[in-house]
């Protein structure tokens, strides 16, 4: 996900994650879970989906999802053919890239019937009548996935997607140079004290600080938020109220006693060298380092949930992972009942077993295969302290200006509340002029 950050260019995880897109710098690597046993996965109890809705008579579908999916999706595709009679067939369309192709190939007929995009899209392509509300599987989807996966995929109140994996960061941590993760940002602080040695490279914790995807956490914790009104109002900014302000005022702390480097110098690549060579103790990261940092022979790591800051929660970005179905689409009734099979508790129990998506269904988290494994745990307990990016077409104004207003506060230590206000200005006069 990656970046979900999908607009300026990248599960429960609900103890209850992915993302996006992807604050992941760029990887979009499998994570690779422990093996579901079959009975857990072995069904895909889509009978039930409902007796109302039927396939239209002659209907065939295609599918728009990424590369690392075709396994899982033509297994499915296969039941679904099975016990509805319908074919489907997957064409390789990187997810940030579908609404754009969309909005051409929608009207034309071209499209396909069931498409995969990052959360943060969903304002556009509503706004622009490409994709079906979710209205005959709504109850469904909301009793059955964590409350932040269903508000992720509802754009103006109106339910959209059919949401099957979420995803966030948390703390990875080198177990043997730091045996149990800190629970409190004061304890990396003190940490850091002992550990770091910057002409060594060794460093007690490091996140992509060009990135906002990850600073928001810094930001928003102490009481700043994107958007009012649940990250829908356009109007309403808080990136420069007091805990904004405070919180940028702490990322200077930070800089100061913890990291003292400036944002350039921190990417996916070089914390992925140093938490591998095992000069890095902390590494902020989200799930798609998995398989990265599963791969490297005697690394021994944990991941547990981002740690406080002055006792409140660290509130980290979140990124929801939904099918949607093609307003255009030929085989509307078909697409849906697709979107649906894809999306149950069982599919994505499957999912998790075949790529390491972590599902937003409650009872898939909930799964012994899920729940036991600690590493996972920890990335949906991190879900439940998520607030996940606002889907308003205007959240492509703020990627820049904010990320040039940390960057003052960061590298040049500029006053904290110039420094956002002229941020907020900015994003203000580009929403204005959009």
């Amino acid at each position: 996900m990656k970046k979900v950050l999908s607009t300026t260019a990248i599960s429960i995880m609900a103890i209850a994650l992915a993302a996006c897109s992807s604050g992941n710098g760029g990887n979009n690597n499998v994570t690779s879970p422990p093996s579901a046993s079959p009975e857990n996965v072995e069904a895909t109890s889509t009978n039930e989906i409902t007796e109302g809705l039927q396939p239209e008579e002659g209907a065939s579908l295609i599918i728009w999802e990424d590369k690392n999916q075709r396994t899982f999706i033509e297994t499915m595709a296969k039941e679904f053919e099975q016990q509805y009679g319908v074919a489907v067939k997957m064409e390789e369309l990187a997810p940030p890239d579908q609404v754009t192709k969309l909005t051409t190939d929608g009207p034309a007929g071209l499209g396909a019937d069931v498409v995969v995009f990052p959360h943060d899209q969903i304002g556009r392509a509503a706004q622009a009548g490409l994709i079906f509300p979710n209205e005959e599987f709504k109850d469904e989807t909301v009793s059955e996935n964590a409350e932040n996966a269903v508000k992720a995929v509802t754009f103006d109140n109106v339910l959209y997607g059919y949401p099957y994996a979420v995803e966030t960061y948390a703390l990875y941590y080198n177990k043997k140079l730091i045996p149990e993760p800190p629970k409190t940002m004061d304890e990396v602080i003190s940490f850091a004290e002992t550990f770091n040695d910057v002409k060594n490279n060794k460093f007690a914790l490091m996140w992509e600080l060009q990135q906002f995807y990850y600073d928001y956490a810094f930001l928003v914790t102490p009481g700043g938020y994107m958007f009012g009104q649940e990250n829908t109002d356009k109007n309403d900014i808080g990136l420069n109220n007091e805990g904004s302000i405070e919180g940028g005022k702490f990322m200077q702390t930070l800089k100061e006693k913890v990291l003292p480097l400036n944002t350039g110098d921190v990417n996916y690549d070089i914390k992925k060298g140093l938490f591998t060579g095992g000069t890095l103790a902390m590494d902020i990261n989200g799930p798609w380092a998995l398989s990265d940092y599963r791969a490297t022979d005697g690394l021994d790591f944990g991941v547990a949930p981002l740690p406080t800051i002055n006792g409140k929660p660290m509130v980290s970005f979140s990124g929801v992972k939904a099918y949607y179905v093609n307003a255009n689409s030929n085989y509307p009734n078909a697409a849906k009942l697709f979107a649906r099979f894809l999306s149950t508790k069982e599919a994505q129990l499957k999912n998790f077993e075949t790529n390491g998506l972590l599902p937003s269904n409650v009872e898939a988290a909930a799964d012994p295969v899920i729940s036991n494994d600690e590493v996972t745990k920890a990335f949906l307990e991190q879900f439940n302290n998520s607030t996940p990016m606002p889907s308003i077409p205007e959240m492509g104004n703020v990627w820049g200006p904010i990320t040039a207003g940390i960057a003052a506060i960061w590298d040049d230590g500029k006053d904290v509340k110039e420094s956002l206000d002229n941020a907020v200005k900015q994003i203000k006069e580009a929403i204005t002029s959009s």
